[in-house]
Formats: structure tokens, sequence, C-alpha cells
């Protein structure tokens, strides 16, 4: 290895945050390419030397699946690239996954000591450097195993709650299977986030990867359809079921117009596009609307995927409509970033009323009132109110709704002893994420109701060690409290 100088901390803390590299936005905002192309080597080891290698590393505590953190910078410090790349694997099969999409400044750099006036270690940027790095020049080594153990767990749901459950269960000896209703894996991954953001090549390659370690993938399958819950472990021998399906269920508004030609919720614009790939119609099947001016309603990551998706499929203007102001907004900053730069209209404290039809049935408008902040509502944010006689219109030919989504009733349908709320959440205990029904755990949106996709990793490791406590003692106390979500 090659002996490199020691830097003091005075040299570290002069190093400056490197700047990301991006596609220009006047190219970028007409194409899927991915907007952020990654650090090379040097930019890569000049910004690890930033990190001071605290003896107490307060990264770790706001990483969700808890990396180690200070140990793969140090060895990108050394250009120990690959051996980073292992380190980070220790706690997160799917580090590029992570490294591109994971809110990092409001987890593991949030809690960096530098933060403030010193800006944060760009630890997500790092992590995707060394999972990049190792897929173009490294080989897959298989983690360690232990010897099989005989027992089966199926895994409903194959997003980053299922994937990361899987990846530690098939290491500590189980048959893993994960069951997934669509026929492309990956669950929001897959349909949700756009090629721009996490090119889809990255997500095939973790998932085969996956599979060479012997997790099974079961496509088309609709649990309480294909089979129950009830079945699986009855008749198909499994010991346990863990129930990460995530929150697919769209969210509308419940005002005039919603049933009008080009309004869309989030949940089949995105799918229409990222899964069946709309762009391409028509030598893809499916088709999507996009005119002149699109509209997307919420303020949320989903937002901004729905509306510089709907700006690289040619929309001339393409606006974002808030009901808070841009400080309340939950889209991650960079996300927001982007979506100006690529001439995003953003129209803050306003909330649309009704959508406008034109003579043949389709949206032409989209009425709305201007609002004001008032008092904290229960999310901490402060409630918006409507200002009286504000009313005025927005010209619209595509409307997306991207204000969040709810469970699928199917599966508390077909399994009446698994309790949930008046919302559709599983209710689980609060740390093992065992639900009412024996031998059946829940994580992920299909809980929460909707978080990050390392928080649905983290709920993933979790369930993964309560099955594997479960498993070898039996033990199930059903007086434990379960957890109430809110949406």
């Amino acid at each position: 290895m090659e002996n490199l100088p020691v830097l003091t901390k005075k040299d570290r803390m002069a190093i400056p945050r490197q700047k990301m590299p991006e596609q220009a936005p006047e190219i970028r905002k007409r194409n899927f390419n991915e907007v952020n192309l990654g650090f090379d080597e040097k930019t890569a080891v000049l910004e690890a030397n930033r990190c001071l290698d605290c003896p107490r590393p307060t990264c770790i505590d706001g990483c969700p699946v808890r990396i180690k953190i200070p140990d793969f910078i140090r060895m990108i410090v050394q250009k120990d690239f690959l051996g980073a790349a292992e380190k980070i694997k220790e706690d997160n099969l799917l580090p590029s996954i992570c490294g591109r999409v994971c809110p990092q400044e409001e987890q593991c750099e949030k809690t960096c000591v530098l933060r403030g006036k010193f800006q944060a270690v760009s630890i997500g940027r790092l992590e995707r450097f060394v999972a990049d790095y190792e897929r173009k020049y490294g080989n897959f080594t298989p983690p360690h195993f232990l010897p099989s153990n005989g027992k089966k767990i199926a895994i409903v749901g194959s997003g980053p709650s299922g994937l990361a459950c899987a990846s530690d269960l098939i290491q500590w000896g189980y048959d893993v299977t994960i069951f997934e209703a669509l026929h492309e894996f990956g669950g929001v991954l897959v349909y949700g986030i756009p090629e721009f953001r996490l090119p889809k090549e990255i997500l095939r390659y973790e998932i085969n990867n996956l599979k060479k370690i012997g997790v099974k993938f079961i496509k088309n399958f609709i649990v309480g359809k294909t089979l129950t819950i009830d079945e699986l472990m009855n008749e198909e021998g499994f010991d346990a079921v863990y129930l990460c399906v995530g929150a697919g269920l769209p969210w509308f508004m419940n005002i005039p117009g919603e049933s009008l030609m080009g309004v869309y919720s989030a949940n089949e614009f995105l799918t229409r596009v990222n899964l069946m790939k709309a762009y391409q119609f028509p030598e893809a099947d499916t088709p999507i609307h996009i005119g002149k001016n699109a509209v997307v309603i919420g303020g949320g990551n989903t937002a901004m995927d729905a509306v510089r998706t709907a700006m690289r499929l040619g929309a001339e203007t393409a606006t974002i409509v808030y009901r808070r102001s841009e400080v309340e907004m939950p889209a991650r900053i960079e996300e927001i970033h982007h979506a100006k730069e690529e001439g995003i209209v953003f129209r803050m404290l306003t909330n649309p009323v009704e959508f406008v039809s034109d003579e043949n049935g389709w949206v032409k408008k989209v009425r709305s009132v201007r609002m004001e902040l008032g008092e904290p509502d229960a999310s901490g944010r402060r409630r918006p109110i409507p200002i009286p006689g504000s009313e005025f219109d927005i010209d619209a030919d595509l409307v997306v709704v991207a204000i969040g989504n709810g469970s699928n009733p199917l599966i508390s349908q077909t399994t009446p002893d698994l309790k949930c709320n008046k919302w559709g959440n599983i209710l689980v205990n609060d740390t093992s994420g065992r639900t009412s029904k024996r031998g059946v755990f829940a994580g992920g949106d299909i809980v929460s109701g909707g978080a990050t996709v390392i928080l649905a990793m983290g709920e993933g490791r979790n369930a993964a060690k309560s099955i594997d406590e479960f498993i070898k003692t039996g033990d199930w106390d059903e007086t434990d409290r379960l957890s109430q979500p809110t949406p």
C-alpha cells in the first residue's frame, strides 16, 4: 500500500467540501441520464481526508443501518477502495443505491462534527464512489455464511426493506424467498425513482448479487390473491413472514375534476415512465400524456421526481404547487436545487381547489387559492390556511398529484388476525417488527406510511434480527405494545 502523508487536524479542516460533478442543467433537463456524475479517485481521496476520524464517531449514530463510516473513509484515504466497499457491505449490501438516494444531510452527515461552518464530510458521495469503483474494477465477494439451519423465511416485497432483511437472513443460514407483485424486482427503487437519480442497471446489479448468494426471487405474486399469508405459512411451510409491501395506494385531494383525463397519481405517472418505459412509446406498450404545461401537487421527493420527469418528457413549463413555504418542503435540498436549476417553477403557499376541464374532458387549468401559515400542526410544520377571495387559475394539461400514499387493503382483508390502524398501516411492536399474528413481521412504508430508503432498510435489518430470535427461541409475547403509526 502506498505511503501517504499524514495530515494534521488543521490541514484536514482547511480542505473545502468537494463539489459533485453534474450534467449541465440545460442538457440534463431533456434526458434521463444520471444527473450526478460521481467523484473521481483524486476527488474522493481529497474529500475523505476531511474526516477527522473522531474517537466517538457521531456520524454512525445518524445512520439507520450503522455503517462503520470512519473505517471505510480511512480506507479511501489509504486508496484501498475495494476494501472500503467491503467494509460498508458488512452493514449494507446496497451501497450504490444508498449513496445515491438516501438523505445523508438529515442522517449521518447531520451528526458529523464538521457540519455547520466547515460543512459535513460528503459521506453519501464517498459511499457511492467506492460502490461504483467496486462494480467497475472489482469482483463480487460473497459474505461469510453460517451453515444452513433448514428454516424458510418468506419476504413479501422486494423494495429496500425486503432486500436488506434478505441479505442478513441468507448469511445467517436461512432459506430466503422474496415475493414481488410486479414483473420486476426492486419495489419503489424500480417503479418510483427515476433513471436520472438511480440508474436501473445499478439496481439490477445489486439484486443479481443477492441472487448469487442464494436469495430466491418470485415475481407476479400478489399476497392475498396468489396466496394468503396463512397459505404461505401453513401450506408452503414458511417458518416466518416479513411483510414489506410498501404504501402503494395513492392519495388524492378529493376535489372536483380529479377524474379528468390528464390527471394522474404520482404512483401511476412514475410507474408508467420508470417501469413501463412510457417515454419510449410507441416502441414500448405504455403511453403517457404530456402537454405543454405540467403541474405537480406536493412538496416531497416524489413530487420532485414527477415534475423533473415531466420536464424531461417534453413539457414546456413544469410547475410545483405546494401549500406551504419552501422552508417546510420535505424534499431533499439537493433535489429542490436541481429542480430550480432545470427551470422548474415553484408556486409556494398555493393549494388546488378544482381541476377545470376543457370541452373534451381533459384538464386545462388548476384552480387554486393562496395560503398563509398558521400555528404548527402535528407534523411540527406550520398549518396552511386559505386566504379568502384569493382564487386564481394555473394553466395545466397534465396534473400529477403527489401528496402521499396509503396502504393496500388486500393484506388486512385476507388476514383478519393481523391488526392495522384506521389508515390500514400494520401495527408492530416498536422495536421488533412483530405484528399481532404469530410468526409475521412487518416493516417499511406499510408500517410507517412513508419513509426514506435507508430507514426502510434499517427496519428490514431489525426485522431480520427479530426473526432470527423468534426462530431460535419460539418466544412471541403478544402482550407487547403495538405501535400506532400516523401517515
